[in-house]
């Protein structure tokens, strides 16, 4: 099994801070998302991507990955986790899917490619009547919440056979429900493990998760998305065409316009069950990284103007 060097994958130093690591995932990501990307091979870099950054930006995974990568430094084309593993991360009884590697899913996700695992019956009392439930993550992309298609999972469910326990492969297509939030919890009745004689099956619970995306990013119901704007636009008035899940939209951005403002548009965020949430467009001034002399020139006649000096507010507060 190949080890993941999620550091390099991102791009960022094993010191980097969270914020170094989300700035990271999001350049990756507007590289290689499939919504940004969508005529290219590009699926299985960004599914590479998102498992790095699923794992560094959680201070838990991060420190037992960091313990791993100690061990699995000289090892990276035949690694395997250390003699009695166990992540503190895996549901009980969780098997994740294929969206994830063989590498994640053996650390993190309870061994679902390490092969069959097999205990004496006697440590599953549950199979004395009814099925072992269990529990899988399901990555979902936020313009998978706006299709009608459905979603393959793949995932192992225990199964009593000859008085051990072994764990079989499944697979299913499911439809994620309209106006699921991200870890919200769905139940699918029966579909976890077989139960014994005249035992009802057991349940798969599904827990969301919402793959982060370049550009947005989710606060419930509503998308937030930075609106880069230059300091004419802003100072001027204008308007720029911005991106939503469903399509280019115009937006009127109002002249003299700040740094922070925030521009609320309705019906553009993600499905409710009972509507849809907004979209909170949040304005950006940025500096342009070049210029000419001609730039310069109009800079400075800018600055010899009359206006009000924007750090006033510092005298009066410390007067």
């Amino acid at each position: 099994m190949e080890f993941k060097d999620y550091y390099q994958i991102l791009g960022v130093k094993e010191d980097a801070d969270l914020k170094e690591i989300k700035k990271a995932y999001r350049k990756l990501a507007l590289k290689l998302h499939p919504d940004m990307q969508p005529d290219s091979n590009s699926d299985e870099e960004f599914k590479e991507l998102v498992e790095a950054y699923e794992v560094l930006k959680d201070p838990q995974r991060r420190a037992e990955y960091d313990e791993l990568k100690k061990y699995g430094a000289t090892s990276h084309d035949n690694f395997q986790p250390p003699p009695g593993w166990q992540s503190n991360n895996d549901f009980n009884g969780a098997h994740t899917g294929g969206d994830f590697s063989d590498f994640f899913n053996s650390v993190f996700g309870g061994g679902f490619n390490q092969g069959p695992r097999s205990h004496q019956a006697d440590d599953f009392s549950g199979f004395s009547n009814h099925g072992q439930d269990a529990e899988i993550e399901v990555p979902v992309f936020l313009e998978d919440l706006f299709s009608e298609a459905p979603k393959t999972i793949q995932f192992s469910v225990p199964s009593l056979e000859n008085g051990q326990i072994k764990h079989v492969n499944k697979t299913l297509k499911v439809k994620i429900p309209v106006g699921v939030v991200d870890s919200e919890r769905i139940r699918l009745k029966g579909q976890g493990g077989k139960g014994k004689g005249q035992g009802r099956d057991g349940d798969l619970y599904l827990h969301i998760r919402l793959v982060p995306h370049p550009l947005f990013d989710v606060e419930g119901h509503n998308l937030v998305l930075t609106v880069p704007v230059l300091p004419w636009e802003a100072a001027l008035g204008c308007k720029v065409e911005v991106p939503t899940l469903t399509g280019k939209i115009s937006l009127n951005i109002k002249p003299n316009s700040q740094t922070g403002q925030k521009l609320r548009v309705k019906g553009k965020g993600l499905k409710m069950k009972t509507g849809v949430g907004d979209m909170i467009a949040v304005l950006k001034i940025v500096i342009p990284n070049t210029s000419s002399d001609e730039d310069n020139v109009l800079w400075q006649q800018l600055a010899e103007l009359k206006h009000d000096d924007p750090r006033s507010q510092w005298s009066k507060e410390n007067g």
